[in-house]
């Protein structure tokens, strides 16, 4: 099953090392990623797959909003088709 990952508030370091460490902690891989800086917000999308993740997407999810907190960032995971169906005109 693939997914996004969606990660947005201000800059701060260490931001993509922290996602990608729950990613390699959970066994999700990570397809592609784009990330920029707009006025001092970071903004960051990646495309993953969670076909061999090691927990269920429940868990997955729990993961990765308590890692927002932690950051004082938002931090979601939305399956692709869902954010597909979302982004559609």
């Amino acid at each position: 099953m693939k997914a996004v990952i969606t990660v947005i508030g201000h800059d701060t370091v260490g931001v993509v090392a922290k996602v990608s460490a729950v990613c390699a902690e959970l066994n999700i891989n990570i397809e592609d990623v784009t990330q920029s800086i707009l006025q001092e917000m970071f903004c960051m999308i990646m495309l993953v797959d969670l076909s061999k993740a090691n927990v269920a997407p429940d868990a997955i999810r729990t993961r990765f909003e308590a890692l927002g907190k932690e950051m004082k960032m938002q931090v979601t995971l939305t399956r692709q088709e869902v954010f597909d169906a979302m982004h559609k005109i």
